[in-house]
């Protein structure tokens, strides 16, 4: 991984110099844009405006505009807005984790302690972990200010970039049905969420749109036509709210059974062929046993008295002793 940020985390008189990297990537398939008439590749150019030339990166600068012109900006400009927040992750205080909504979240970064920061890395994880708080903190990246929570995710230190108070929009524009829910179809739907209710396994989930939206790719190059599933999402009508939810609960009820089924089934068989397997090795090594001995007294040569005897199927009395 390539770090994106470099700098340092502070809280007190703390300083942990430090490394980030994304925690997350994106999975949506590179597909290129092109003309519709010969599918050649669509390109993007910096032109001027003025001039219809294009323009060099190296030539091109960012600036605000303002009555009089724009003012142009540099990269040291950045910077100076606050040389603190551009090189320091600054912890300001320290929250429980249940005090965060999850619509504040957006992106998650992974921390790396440089080397001589490794110490104080530890200490700051091993605090998060045993109080189980959050570090709230600002810095500046990217010629942005960010809010941010740092935490301990597989033991290793986090950090959350959340939104600010303004970025979230305010819900109360939307339009909610003023309906009132009966108390038996709340009692109905409480139980279908317990019903559905599990541990959550992240492993369990797994992003498949890209794959199936690959076997699309794939048919259309070999000129295959791909047969699409339809699926008609109808919304359930008031009335038959309470019947749809004891529908529901019945489909659970009777996969739960049919799952205890299969596994009793399966564990039953499981026994039978263990004791199967059990039976046949007893007996095949009862037959090797068998066929050890029975070759033994064919071929066994004894001594007695200093002469040797030769075991024939005549000296079958001289063996009797013999397992």
């Amino acid at each position: 991984m390539r770090s994106i940020w470099n700098g340092s985390i502070s809280f007190g008189l703390v300083s942990i110099p430090v490394k980030l990297y994304s925690g997350s990537e994106d999975r949506k398939l590179d597909l290129d844009m092109l003309d519709k008439s010969d599918h050649a590749r669509i390109r993007y150019k910096r032109v001027n405006e003025n001039s219809g030339k294009e323009v060099e990166w190296k030539n091109i600068v960012k600036g605000f505009k303002k009555e009089e012109g724009y003012v142009i900006l540099e990269d040291e400009d950045f910077e100076k807005a606050n040389m603190k927040k551009s090189k320091t992750i600054d912890i300001e205080e320290f929250i429980d984790e249940e005090e965060v909504a999850d619509v504040l979240f957006k992106k998650p970064y992974f921390i790396e302690p440089q080397k001589e920061g490794g110490k104080s890395y530890n200490l700051l994880r091993d605090a998060l972990k045993k109080t189980g708080k959050l570090g709230v903190a600002t810095f500046v990246m990217r010629q942005k200010e960010h809010l941010s929570l740092v935490g301990v995710y597989k033991n290793v230190l986090v950090l959350h970039v959340i939104r600010f108070n303004d970025e979230i929009r305010n819900p109360k524009d939307l339009k909610i049905s003023t309906t009132k829910v009966k108390p038996k179809e709340v009692e109905m739907a409480v139980s279908l969420i317990e019903q559905y209710t599990s541990k959550f396994d992240l492993k369990k989930y797994k992003d498949v749109y890209n794959d199936q939206l690959l076997k699309i790719i794939e048919s259309k190059a070999t000129g295959e036509v791909q047969e699409v599933e339809e699926y008609d999402s109808k919304p359930t009508p008031a009335k038959d709210l309470m019947a749809q939810l004891k529908a529901s609960l019945e489909k659970k009820r009777k996969k739960a059974k049919h799952r205890k089924r299969c596994l009793s089934r399966n564990t039953k068989k499981s026994g039978i062929f263990l004791k199967l397997l059990n039976q046949k090795r007893r007996s095949t090594l009862r037959t090797k046993v068998g066929s050890w001995c029975s070759a033994m007294r064919q071929h066994v040569c004894i001594t007695i008295y200093g002469w040797k005897l030769m075991a024939s199927s005549k000296a079958g009395p001289f063996l009797k002793g013999l397992p």
